[in-house]
């Protein structure tokens, strides 16, 4: 059985931190805002399609569903608890029991290639420019600060507070959700192909870098975060 596992020194249904996730012991894994992912490496679509079909049976046992995305030579799962807008131990439980599943098959997770794209929109009236962008991209309004897809399809967009301010300026940059063990890495990579590091101030949270001509892009992590 699925439920009735680690709980993190909680509840069930506490919404659980990325270090939190991260010190439970889920190697596959990694935390992202509000999910933990992994993606899996099956080699080819049929021992995908085995795979997907028993995450599918250990699912209906815990009464806990993911997100699963089947391609030629990987399984991409994601895992979060809607109810509670986050993560549970019930989402490392089902975690788990789905790594063990994988080892069955033979099967084994790549956790650097896990990542996730986010959009940031600099706006001085969140009220006046959310619903625009709600509805030109056929999304939903999800916060006083977030706009996103009930489908899950397109990444999400988040406002950021910024002063009134006339063009030219950048109003959009990139959020890139990364595992923190591959920051450096990135960092390294941007930096050789002519980017600079414009702020570490907010590290481990989030790295600011640009590329030459100074656009922006943040690479985040789970660390110090709530969800």
């Amino acid at each position: 059985m699925v439920g009735g596992g680690w709980h993190g020194g909680g509840m069930a249904d506490e919404v659980l931190t990325g270090d939190q996730v991260a010190a439970a012991g889920i190697d596959d894994w990694r935390a992202m805002y509000g999910a933990i992912e992994a993606r899996f490496r099956t080699g080819d679509f049929a021992t995908g399609l085995r795979f997907v079909a028993a995450i599918g049976d250990a699912a209906e046992e815990a009464n806990h569903h993911p997100d699963v995305t089947l391609t030629y030579g990987s399984v991409h799962v994601l895992l979060t608890s809607h109810d509670v807008g986050g993560k549970t131990a019930r989402d490392v439980d089902l975690a788990r029991r789905i790594s063990e599943i994988a080892t069955s098959l033979g099967i084994t997770a790549d956790p650097s290639v896990v990542q996730r794209m986010e959009i940031g929109l600099d706006a001085a009236d969140f009220d006046a420019v959310r619903p625009f962008w709600a509805a030109v991209l056929g999304m939903t309004e999800s916060g006083d600060d977030e706009v996103s897809d009930p489908e899950g399809v397109l990444p999400n967009l988040w406002l950021q507070r910024t002063e009134p301010h006339a063009e030219p300026r950048q109003r959009f940059h990139l959020d890139l959700w990364v595992p923190p063990e591959q920051v450096d890495r990135r960092i390294e990579a941007a930096l050789g192909a002519g980017g600079t590091l414009v702020s570490d101030a907010a590290a481990p949270r989030f790295w600011v870098l640009a590329d030459p001509e100074g656009n922006k892009v943040c690479l985040c992590t789970h660390q110090t975060r709530d969800l």
